[in-house]
């Protein structure tokens, strides 16, 4: 059975300076871990990937299953560990549920790993 992530506070960006700026602490080391560890599934990595270009701005589950051509339940398992490590947000209307990334998180872990990129 694999391991649960731990749930972090996904309200608050990583805290942490950039991993060159000096030896992590192991506190820092472990929110930074949790959400590659988020990322590192080639399904997590398309429906970022979708949610990240949409121009609606948000995915209903039922599309994005179908763009990555999983069932919705898998899919929901997926979006629920990117929910965890604070990459998506969603919203539940009626039967269905949207999602949008947080680009935000993505930007904070981008210049925790190098904070020389895309400048």
């Amino acid at each position: 059975m694999p391991k649960a992530l731990p749930v972090i506070d996904v309200s608050a960006p990583i805290c942490c300076p950039p991993v060159s700026a000096a030896p992590m602490s192991d506190d820092a080391a472990l929110e930074v871990a949790l959400r590659l560890k988020a990322l590192a599934d080639p399904a997590r990595i398309k429906l970022m990937s979708i949610l990240l270009t949409t121009d609606a701005g948000e995915v209903c589950t039922c599309d994005l299953a179908t763009g990555v051509e999983l069932a919705e339940s898998t899919v929901s398992h997926h979006l629920s560990q990117l929910r965890k490590a604070g990459m998506v947000e969603s919203e539940r209307r009626g039967m269905n549920v949207y999602h949008r990334a947080r680009s935000q998180a993505l930007d904070a872990l981008r210049m925790v790993l190098d904070p020389n990129c895309c400048r």
